[in-house]
């Protein structure tokens, strides 16, 4: 029983525990979209570090199933901006999606590394908010969502949001590869 006193935790929870509002994610944009990365950066409200599934194929064998391993999937990886009067990251995510398919005629960049970029999305820490404690490299990201600006006569003390959904190749960390 003396591996269940508080004690044991708090010697075990190192830095105090990892908290989810020390993040910084940094949106690099292609060159035709002229985003502000700093900006965006600071504006960023929310953002996650991303998840990875590996599938299960399921193999029936005579009243049983194996289950095996199957391919690894990544879902799409989302940020919710803090919207400035200026629409400074709004209008730079618009370009970027109008560079990959045009309003007008539907036609876009035809080579994905024109408007494929990377993210980064680093976890600080508590002790050193500028460092770092894990950082992950989203690779070959696009978005794929700007969502809706709500308006309303009856949203008073309250600043726009909006949340941009990126599509993605894979993800690295120091942990992976």
């Amino acid at each position: 029983m003396s591996n269940f006193k508080i004690d044991s935790l708090k010697g075990k929870l190192q830095g105090g525990g990892a908290r989810p509002n020390l993040f910084k994610a940094t949106v690099v944009y292609p060159a035709y979209a002229a985003g502000n990365t700093e900006l965006t950066s600071f504006m960023c409200k929310s953002a996650q570090l991303p998840a990875s599934v590996v599938g299960q194929i399921d193999v029936p064998f005579r009243g049983r199933t194996l289950k095996v391993a199957g391919d690894r999937t990544f879902e799409n990886w989302t940020v919710t901006i803090i919207n400035d009067e200026n629409f400074v990251i709004r209008d730079a995510m618009e370009r970027w999606m109008d560079g990959i398919n045009n309003h007008e005629k539907g036609e876009g960049f035809i080579n994905p590394s024109q408007y494929m970029s990377d993210l980064i999305v680093d976890q600080l820490s508590r002790k050193d908010g500028e460092k770092p404690t894990k950082s992950i490299v989203i690779k070959d990201a696009f978005p794929v969502n700007v969502s809706a600006i709500d308006l309303s006569y009856d949203s008073t003390d309250a600043i726009e949001e909006f949340t941009v959904e990126f599509a993605y190749q894979r993800w690295e960390s120091n942990t992976t590869t």
